[in-house]
């Protein structure tokens, strides 16, 4: 009897332990197809271009699962959704046209098998994309360096800092000059003039938060009547979601500085990470910065130099500025890395480029950025940003206000609503492209060219907190009322 219920218990133990050891098992893909699998380009295989969708089927799929475009310079992963096709994938911007390999990837890092499949190439390669439509004012064209404390680089010796530059090709030197309302002293008119006797060009950089956006301009501005050639605007996580304090740093800082000075914006390179930083507004049309300076930091990312810049310019190129990154001299890259960024940024056609920064930049580093430019390569179109139903952030914010004054019923919102999507399909269809509701190349660059209706996030802000405000009084008003009758 104690060998057969030893033995019941161990045939329970293992039924109960077989469903919860296939749950540890990895994911497996069996196949992928085309979306729709009639696809002309799918007769002889899967071969897609990006932004399309591709359907996925296999075991232990999950909503939200990690779908990963690898080829063999760099991986570009994205979400898996259900759709109308079952599990669909859309092949995001940047990946590599040529053979792919896709994986899925659970949530305890467990990936499966991998399944090939062919991504096209745009029609045409890239011509001149990071300049879009418009040209980098002087300040920022060439190469420049990044100095963030002043005697740390080459001890503030400005004899030893021109050397140095002029070694490296460096024309512009980029020195912070304040840190939110606070400005800093290491940069002044004499430091500026110190520069420009030994013919660098001197800009200045500020680090701002948004929570006194009046108070940051003013230190911005005070930068610029120090003699700066341009400013630049370092704005990252602290300003996620402050719209109205970016219209009204920019608004004052345009008041002080004129509409023409030079000003650019540095920050995140991966607009659809960060969709809640108010790139449309430090970029607008008017009144904006006139220089994209997406900090491509490879190394910081985790990816290859072509992984990183093809997944940046794909995102940042519809806000139409011209685009100059900066690439980093720290935490060790390697010789090959820094002369591939200056390559591959050459290629997509960038007339200025930088680096973080002069202080973490060694000897044998400044010895790459010594090297006579390498030629550029022939580098294909990355893709455009493919916004569809459920997409929300800045990106959608940036195509409202693009489709809005042309096709009133939307609305900016930041989310991809009916409204976007009718206006989107509107669009393709007076342009004779065809109708998805998503957008691809031919879709923004229609939509780009419609009139720009920016939003007054200041107004907003204002009836949001005169709503609130009346809201409270109104709820006070109501404990007084139920109080009274209580007595």
């Amino acid at each position: 009897m104690r060998r057969l219920a030893l033995a019941v218990a161990l045939l329970c133990a293992l039924v109960a332990a077989g469903p919860a050891s296939a749950a540890t098992r990895a994911p497996k893909l069996a196949k992928i197809r085309c979306v729709p699998v009639a696809a002309a380009s799918c007769k002889a295989g899967v071969a897609v271009r990006v932004g399309k969708q591709v359907q996925l089927s296999g075991t232990r799929l999950r909503l939200g699962m990690r779908v990963t475009f690898r080829w063999p310079k760099g991986a570009i992963a994205t979400k898996l959704h259900r759709g109308a096709a079952g599990w669909v994938a859309r092949v995001p911007p940047g990946v590599r046209p040529g053979s792919v390999a896709v994986t899925t990837r659970d949530a305890a890092g467990r990936r499966s098998n991998l399944v090939k499949i062919t991504v096209l190439p745009e029609p045409k390669p890239v011509t001149a994309p990071a300049r879009v439509d418009g040209t980098l004012p002087a300040a920022f064209r060439g190469d420049g360096m990044w100095i963030w404390q002043l005697e740390k680089s080459d001890g503030g010796d400005v004899d030893a800092i021109a050397a140095r530059a002029a070694a490296a090709h460096v024309g512009t030197v980029y020195v912070k000059a304040g840190d939110g309302t606070t400005a800093w002293d290491q940069f002044s008119p004499l430091l500026v003039g110190a520069l420009h006797q030994r013919g660098l060009k001197a800009c200045a950089w500020q680090f701002v938060y948004g929570s006194a956006p009046a108070g940051e301009a003013a230190i911005g501005a005070a930068a610029a009547q120090a003699g700066a050639d341009c400013l630049v605007i370092d704005a990252e996580s602290q300003y996620e979601g402050r719209y109205a304090a970016a219209q009204t740093y920019m608004t004052a800082l345009r008041a002080a500085v004129g509409a023409s000075y030079p000003v650019g914006l540095t920050s995140f390179p991966y607009v659809d990470y960060h969709p809640g930083l108010p790139y449309s507004v430090f970029l607008a049309p008017a009144g904006g910065a006139q220089v994209n300076m997406p900090q491509a930091y490879w190394k910081d990312i985790g990816g290859s130099v072509d992984t990183i810049s093809a997944h940046t310019l794909a995102h940042n190129r519809i806000y139409g500025t011209p685009i100059a990154p900066l690439g980093q001299t720290y935490d060790n890259p390697s010789a090959t890395d820094l002369r591939r960024f200056r390559q591959i940024w050459a290629a997509y056609g960038a007339q200025g480029l930088s680096w973080w920064s002069w202080q973490a930049t060694d000897q044998a580093h400044w010895n790459v950025l010594d090297e006579p430019a390498p030629a550029p390569s022939v580098e294909p179109d990355p893709g455009w940003p493919a916004l569809g139903k459920g997409a929300k952030g800045d990106e959608v914010i940036w195509l409202q206000e693009h489709l809005t004054a042309t096709y009133p019923a939307v609305t900016v919102t930041g989310k991809y609503d009916a409204a976007t999507i009718a206006a989107v399909q509107a669009v393709q269809t007076a342009n004779g492209i065809a109708v998805s509701g998503t957008t691809d190349s031919s879709t923004w660059q229609a939509a780009l060219k419609l009139p720009f209706t920016p939003v007054d996030w200041t107004a907003t802000a204002a009836k949001a907190t005169a709503a609130r405000a009346t809201a409270a009084r109104a709820h006070r008003s109501e404990l007084q009322r139920v109080d009274s009758t209580q007595r």
